[in-house]
């Protein structure tokens, strides 16, 4: 079993924890911690920003953190688990979040590829496999 797993999720598609979480919670056993990841996009644009109120960015990562705090509610009775919201490029987000929680395992859906976009880009999981130091478990 594994003490501290990281299970970033994108709370708009529940194929990103559908299958991942049952995964995570028979990884965590009855003493392991999950902790559930929420990551804000960034903007990216300085000229997008200029566009929204001054306090998007917080607005966004409160908004985040209840919405995940509903989720933990809902999905995660009889697991330790912990609430983590993250900013920034998803995987770049993924990976300094289990840095910061000194994570076992990293556990998190990918869609199933397709030749089109396997050949073009990159899934966010992908970069986090290939970046990690840490074992990864990618879940369909």
């Amino acid at each position: 079993m594994f003490d501290t797993i990281l299970l970033p999720i994108d709370l708009n598609h529940p194929a990103s924890w559908e299958k991942s979480l049952p995964m995570a919670r028979k990884l965590a056993g009855e003493t392991g911690t999950i902790h559930v990841l929420g990551i804000v996009h960034d903007l990216g644009a300085a000229m997008v920003a200029a566009y929204l109120p001054a306090d998007y960015e917080k607005q966004a990562l409160d908004r985040m953190k209840r919405e995940l705090e509903g989720f933990i509610a809902t999905h995660m009775s009889g697991v330790k688990s912990s609430l983590r919201v993250g900013h920034g490029h998803v995987p770049e987000a993924i990976l300094l979040t289990a840095r910061k929680i000194d994570a076992d395992m990293i556990v998190m859906a990918s869609a199933p590829p397709d030749d089109f976009r396997t050949f073009l880009v990159g899934s966010n999981a992908d970069k986090v496999v290939r970046h990690s130091t840490l074992p990864v478990l990618v879940v369909r």
